[in-house]
């Protein structure tokens, strides 16, 4: 089946499945957002128990999906994978670290003989929630921003020059951080703009979870409260970020000789060129903003659902307009022809071939995330229930 497959029709499936796969991601990052708001949200210590078991029911759904994520993209576009996490690695080790001392916090913050104290671990989780957003929301804006990398496969068969024979070098001391601080050039505020709404969207669909999760009125009206917060200043980053979006120069890719040059406004004729990709991207905005109102104006536990399906679509649009239609969806600002497209970046047709089949599997281990989901919150946590169980996190 896959087999009869052209190689770029190899390479469009699976972009497809990187995109789903980090839209995924998104959507549970609503762990992190959580996390940022143990305290905000919880003023007793069984406020807090109740809050962080709650998400501790979820954390591994995030972290298994971002090793998913990883690992597609390093099996279908290598060449992306040692570029970014070669070079900007700084950006990929501090969110690893985050993710690292989330583990930890989730298992040791309530042991026995716990040295370090219950405090740090959840400050531990504060910080995951904050670094874990802000820099996957600034990492997926340099799709369109652009970082400052060369590839030239000379590098492997050069050895007169002494330097590394590496494909793709970082052209910046910074490796990877200068995309949200840089003096260069104001790129970084739309990268910084992504990551702050990736970060406000995980508190609010966070609030909206425990709408959903948790049977406590003292924390429904607090979590009402935080929501209205969190949606106004994640709309503001949000729309800041489309909008420039919308009018900055994109990086084309002729169809024909293969070489990126800027286009003005790429992104929006991207949009309006695929328009299905226009009507998931409004079905999902329209549909984060009635989760929103659903629970803000009508009282309803189930927003999670319609905001968290919005989260999805709209994150997929954004993928699919940052990688498809002839665009670099990693471009590079110091060599134009360095930059990374579907085409120059995937494995060969053979891998992408075998590894199409396993991604048959994707359907039911997808269904079986939902299932323990399902079972997980048949029942909404309670007071009584935190209290009485003694495998509480």
């Amino acid at each position: 089946m896959f087999e009869n497959l052209s190689l770029l029709a190899l390479q469009e499936y699976w972009w497809l499945i990187i995109s789903v796969l980090g839209a995924a991601l998104v959507f549970l990052l609503f762990v992190q957002g959580g996390q940022t708001m143990i305290y905000k949200l919880g003023k007793t210590e069984i406020e807090r128990k109740m809050i962080v078991n709650s998400l501790g029911r979820k954390w591994e759904l995030t972290f298994s999906t971002l090793v998913v994520f990883g690992g597609a993209f390093f099996a279908s576009f290598p060449l992306f994978y040692s570029t970014s996490f070669g070079g900007a690695y700084w950006v990929w080790m501090a969110i690893l670290f985050a993710f690292i001392i989330q583990a930890v916090s989730y298992e040791y913050r309530t042991k026995a003989n716990n040295f370090l104290g219950t405090k740090t671990y959840e400050t531990f989780l504060f910080i995951n929630g904050l670094l874990a957003t802000v820099l996957l929301g600034a990492a997926v804006a340099t799709f369109f921003t652009g970082s400052q990398f060369s590839v030239d496969f000379n590098r492997l068969t050069d050895l007169t020059s002494g330097e590394m024979p590496i494909i793709s070098s970082w052209e910046t001391p910074f490796y990877g951080l200068e995309a949200i601080w840089t003096t260069s050039n104001l790129a970084f505020l739309t990268n910084l703009s992504l990551g702050l709404a990736v970060f406000f969207l995980a508190r609010l669909l966070a609030n909206l979870y425990f709408i959903n999760n948790i049977d406590d009125d003292t924390l429904y009206e607090r979590n009402l409260k935080c929501l209205k917060n969190n949606s106004i200043v994640f709309l503001v980053f949000f729309l800041f970020f489309v909008i420039r979006l919308m009018f900055i120069d994109g990086f084309a890719v002729n169809e024909t000789s293969k070489e990126v040059f800027m286009q003005p406004n790429k992104y929006f004729h991207n949009l309006i060129e695929m328009p299905i990709v226009l009507i998931l991207f409004l079905v999902g905005v329209v549909l984060v903003l009635f989760g929103i109102y659903k629970a803000l104006f009508k009282a309803s536990k189930k927003g999670i659902w319609f905001s968290g399906s919005g989260t999805f679509l709209t994150v997929l649009a954004l993928f699919f307009i940052a990688g498809y239609n002839n665009t670099s969806f990693y471009p590079s600002t110091f060599d134009l022809q360095s930059s990374l497209t579907i085409e120059n970046s995937s494995s060969s047709h053979y891998t992408l071939t075998a590894m199409s089949y396993v991604s048959l599997m994707v359907p039911f281990v997808i269904a079986y995330i939902w299932y323990v989901w399902k079972a997980m919150d048949n029942e909404p946590i309670t007071k009584q229930e935190v209290e009485e169980d003694n495998h509480m996190y």
